[in-house]
């Protein structure tokens, strides 16, 4: 069949119910066995999931819920969670509420006025199930017509954030107390109404939440508590033994330049340092901790070598032994305990590539476990036997693969979720273009869309967005927090060359790759853009005099930044939820902006804020923002506003009234909307 000419694609056809994409799935878990999948999925392209059972012994799927029949686009987005409970049983979540379906698709309901059920949990034997209701841990024997109970209680302000089982049947979990964080109140008016809301916002030097670990038995009694020197350092992994009697809590001070792991005995609370380090240019949080199987010692994951990578600390105190290593990261890992294999996700094979790798305990031959070219995210059976790949590249949407790793056959096919229409369109091809710094000679790369009937004679208008750190990832639509894969293609199919480069401050190229960010937001990221934009028109492949960028939230801000900072460069930005003022950042972007310490931190903030460049504004500008953002505050927006007006600049302001910092994925009309006033923006200063 011949494919249809892009020309032919509009916002309906790519924003709509159903989604010419197809329905994402999601809420992969395995049943005790290894046997069954369960997920959660739309075969229809509409918004509402239900429960799919995929059976290994058939090698086939089918729809265990008939839930969302007759549903219509705008109402609830279906269940939510999945989790394997007795007797072959599954529970999932449903508005709030918790129910059980069994193997013949009878649904029952499960916790009977229990509200705002999540973040579902079956033990290990699956005879009980733990929860969150609100912010409160409970636990439900999964026999019929038992009662949760609650196990850690919950507050306006303290509650359980996260919780795991430990192999002996108990809970560990993270409890957050807000008390002394501040509180701030959004005025904004929507539908016709003046409204306020109030949430739980810290700004940089605020007291912060505290944190501290617990241990829970589900049989009831009192949590034992582990503490730390200081409740307001970050929680990044915590974890029991195999056998109970040891607990760790990987840990850092707010400017992630301190790491350390406590190390603590479950009976008598007794705490050690098991592993402490220190990087005063540190940036990014990328440390993983777990037991070794054994329980003796720790897998770790840090940066300490230069890149990313699994060391092995034998016991408390000893030095890190290597087991990967190279010119590459380590994302995540799993520990096969029973086979003494690590599995783990990482970029070696290409910086916009996620693979699953195998590797020894012990150390030894890395091996690569996935195929295709792209970006894979693998959910395993409880005893490694298999594992379901939710898998996509720049052509394909995400899709389930099933691979077993006992005999390593090849993946199967588990779900089918672009429309017809989907293979009958003409999609933009995407290319891969290294570039350099000309700051320090560091190499980068692109993903580059290019229009139909592409030739690098320099005549075509070029997009540069969303511009984001980690966005360079082989998968459709790029970097997805924003569905910004229909923009892309629109833009695409109306002749601009659409572009997502790497900046600083990404994972996978290293410690010293990244240090430059430190300090830097709106300085080293922006040239690490205008290099890429330079070496691509170099090579042909946009007029440089038609080039634009847009970015959203810090994506804003460097496209704000890059229009005040580099006047003429960019024919026009458009800033989405810009942050525009780091003093009104979170904490946590202390990072790479640094603390409120020292005698140089007012100088050093307005440097990195963009409220205090704009007087460099000459290119056309728009800004697009939520009025109930609290990431962002829209009051920011205002305020520089007004400083562009007293400076008498020409721009444009969009406002979406009752609209959060995910503008662009509140609802479908929304996003044809902010999208719409995107395309035309660009259409028109970008256009020849």
């Amino acid at each position: 069949m011949t494919s249809q000419a892009p020309a032919d694609l509009t916002f309906e056809t790519l924003y709509s119910e159903p989604s010419i994409i197809g329905t994402l799935p999601i809420g992969q878990c395995w049943s005790a066995d290894g046997t069954r999948l369960a997920f959660l999925w739309n075969d229809g392209g509409h918004t509402f999931r239900d429960v799919w059972i995929w059976d290994g012994a058939s090698q086939s799927r089918q729809r265990l819920t008939h839930l969302g029949e007759g549903r219509t686009s705008g109402e609830p987005q279906g269940i939510s969670e999945l989790a394997w409970i007795g007797e072959g049983r599954l529970a999932f979540v449903l508005g709030g509420q918790l129910y059980a379906v069994d193997a013949v698709g009878q649904v029952l309901p499960l916790a009977i006025g229990t509200p705002n059920i999540h973040t579902l949990a079956a033990a290990p034997d699956g005879a009980s199930l733990a929860f969150l209701s609100g912010n409160a841990l409970l636990a439900l024997s999964t026999e019929t017509g038992a009662q949760p109970q609650t196990l850690v209680s919950g507050s306006t302000f303290v509650g359980v954030e996260s919780f795991h089982w430990t192999e002996d049947g108990r809970l560990c979990f993270v409890e957050a107390d807000d008390t002394n964080t501040r509180k701030i109140e959004i005025a904004y008016d929507a539908r016709g109404e003046a409204r306020r809301d109030r949430f739980v916002r810290a700004f940089p030097g605020d007291l912060l939440t505290r944190r501290r670990v617990g241990l829970v038995d589900t049989k009831g009694g009192a949590p034992t508590w582990f503490e730390r020197p200081d409740a307001e350092d970050a929680i990044w992994g915590y974890g029991v033994s195999p056998d109970g009697r040891s607990l760790f809590i990987s840990s850092s001070d707010l400017s992630i330049k301190h790491h350390t792991i406590y190390l603590y005995d479950t009976a008598s609370g007794t705490r050690s340092t098991a592993y402490a380090a220190h990087d005063p240019a540190k940036i990014r949080p990328d440390w993983q901790v777990a037991f070794s199987p054994n329980g003796e010692g720790l897998i770790v994951l840090t940066d300490r070598d230069g890149y990313n990578h699994l060391h092995l600390q034998p016991k408390a105190g000893a030095a890190l032994q290597p087991l990967t290593a190279g010119p590459w990261e380590v994302a995540e890992f799993f520990i096969d305990a029973a086979g003494g294999t690590i599995y783990f996700m990482a970029n070696a094979a290409h910086p916009a590539e996620r693979h699953l790798y195998a590797v020894p305990v012990s150390g030894g031959e890395v091996t690569r476990i996935t195929g295709p070219a792209g970006i894979h995210v693998p959910t395993f059976a409880r005893d490694f036997s298999a594992l379901v790949d939710l898998f996509s590249d720049d052509m394909t949407p995400p899709e389930l693969f099933v691979q077993t790793l006992i005999g390593k056959t090849d993946p199967v096919p588990v779900t089918q979720s672009p429309l017809p229409a989907f293979a009958q369109r003409q999609w933009a091809e995407v290319r891969y273009v290294k570039f350099k710094s000309h700051v320090d000679g560091a190499e980068l790369m692109a993903r580059v869309m290019i229009p139909h009937g592409f030739q690098p004679d320099g005549a075509h208008p070029m997009v540069v967005g969303s511009v984001y750190s980690d966005g360079l990832l082989n998968q459709w639509g790029g970097r997805a927090a924003h569905p910004s894969w229909g923009i892309d293609q629109y833009l695409a199919a109306r002749g601009f060359v659409v572009v997502s480069p790497e900046i600083r401050g990404s994972f996978g190229r290293g410690r010293e790759w990244n240090r430059a960010m430190l300090n830097s937001y709106g300085t080293q990221d922006i040239e690490d853009i205008a290099d890429c934009v330079k070496t691509l028109t170099d090579l042909g492949y946009a007029d440089p005099k038609r080039v634009g960028i847009w970015g959203s939230s810090y994506g804003g801000l460097m496209t704000l930044m890059s229009l005040f900072k580099k006047p003429g460069f960019y024919a026009a930005g458009f800033a989405g939820a810009p942050a525009t003022n780091v003093w009104h950042a979170y904490p946590e972007q202390g990072w790479i902006m640094g603390l409120t310490e020292g005698e140089d931190f007012i100088d050093r903030y307005r440097k990195q804020s963009a409220l205090f460049h704009s007087a460099g504004l000459k290119d056309p500008l728009t800004i697009l923002h939520g009025t109930k953002d609290e990431v962002v505050l829209y009051a920011d927006t205002l305020a520089l506003v007004e400083k562009l007006i007293e400076q008498g600049k020409s721009f444009e302001l969009v406002t979406l009234p009752g609209t959060g910092h995910a503008w662009a994925k509140q609802d479908r009309t929304l996003t044809r909307f902010a999208y719409g006033k995107m395309a035309a923006f660009f259409e028109r200063h970008l256009k020849a």
